[in-house]
């Protein structure tokens, strides 16, 4: 039997226009986007708030938080700790998420190695258990200059959840870290001396020359041999645009320069800046603001990074402090998304897409999340 959701007295936020209308579903596809009421007993009266579509999130690290909620304390129930991020990722309006996963770390002791397997693993069953709300991706975050990053990457390279790639490297000196004073202020909870520091800088530098140019290849070529979607990562100089060229990734992620963005932007490469950037009015690393790279048109699309719910006020910072029309400011966390990562059936109102949907109202910097719905099915 046909299942039919008519959404009306809308806001209706498609890719190129915003407009009072009426949305109607059938069996999990937009059919039909109108202009006006509709007079149906069944339809929805949305009562004026803006309808949009769900939000694509490609990479945030908010699984691995509930893995470790403390430094040092592994929760019990992988299910159960992935099941309260995608509570979080629902609840900030976003339908499709790339659960980014680190691939790698630079402290032996460090648990991101340890729980690697368990996140791909409590993921699995809970999408598969038909658990979740969210539609759960995978983006691997892989670090090319920790000694074991290829072994960890290779086992779940083929996992069909697995569509992303990027590759980074956090050696304190360059890219994100090209003030050591900004990584060291990251990591004051540490309580590091100066001759620990010493220490870690010389470790760090040292395992840069030695893996990370050639796992970097490494993982490249079993990516596009996956044809899974590559990124490149905090890109900063010419170089560095060149080299993710070559690698053919398409996308370039938190580019820490204007320079950077600028020549990602002329090649063809999809540009990423964080939400958390963007609400707090610049980058907590010291690097180039996300509202300035919008101001010169060189953002494409936003991450939540770390932030779930910053995705949806960024949005409305975009649009209140740029050129950006909402149309506009709304693509950069559905469209461009989709269009980037391609996934071509959703992140527009438009008929034939999934109907993945979100019932907004702007309210004081906080937007308010009303309704969710994913593939015409209310979710929140």
């Amino acid at each position: 039997m046909m299942s039919e959701l008519i959404l009306t007295n809308a806001r209706v936020v498609t890719r190129t226009e915003v407009f009072d209308g009426t949305v109607v579903v059938r069996d999990g596809t937009i059919t039909a986007v109108d202009t006006g009421r509709s007079a149906l007993p069944g339809a929805l009266d949305l009562d004026g708030d803006l309808l949009i579509p769900g939000l694509i999130e490609m990479h945030t690290d908010n699984m691995e938080k509930h893995f470790e909620p403390r430094p040092g304390v592994l929760w019990p129930n992988g299910v159960a700790a992935v099941c309260a991020h995608d509570t979080q990722i629902i609840g900030a309006a976003i339908t499709t998420v790339y659960d980014a996963v680190a691939v790698g770390e630079y402290d032996a002791k460090g648990q991101r190695r340890h729980i690697l397997a368990d996140c791909i693993s409590a993921l699995t069953h809970a999408q598969d258990a038909g658990m979740l709300r969210a539609d759960h991706l995978l983006h691997m975050r892989c670090e090319v200059s920790d000694p074991c990053v290829v072994e960890m990457f290779e086992p779940f390279s083929a996992n069909p959840l697995v569509r992303l790639v990027s590759v980074m490297d956090h050696t304190p000196g360059q890219r994100q870290w090209s003030d050591v004073s900004k990584f060291v202020q990251y990591h004051k909870g540490e309580n590091w001396g100066q001759d620990k520091l010493d220490a870690i800088l010389k470790d760090r530098l040292e395992d840069q020359a030695r893996y990370a140019t050639r796992h970097r290849r490494e993982i490249v070529a079993l990516s596009r041999a996956r044809g899974l979607a590559l990124a490149s990562h905090d890109d900063a100089t010419e170089a560095h645009i060149q080299e993710s060229l070559d690698d053919g990734c398409v996308i370039a992620e938190f580019p820490i320069t204007v320079t950077a963005a600028a020549l990602a932007r002329q090649h063809g490469l999809g540009t990423i800046m964080g939400g958390p950037n963007v609400v707090r009015g610049g980058s907590h690393s010291g690097n180039v603001s996300a509202i300035e790279l919008a101001r010169q048109g060189l953002l494409t699309g936003l991450s939540s990074d770390y932030v779930p719910y910053s995705l949806l006020q960024a949005v409305f910072h975009l649009e209140a402090e740029t050129d950006m029309t909402l149309p506009q400011a709304v693509a950069c966390v559905t469209a461009n998304i989709a269009d980037m990562v391609g996934l071509t059936d959703r992140g527009e109102i438009t008929p034939g897409k999934r109907a993945d949907l979100a019932r907004v109202r702007p309210a004081d910097g906080a937007p308010l999340v009303r309704d969710v719905w994913r593939e015409g099915r209310r979710v929140y």
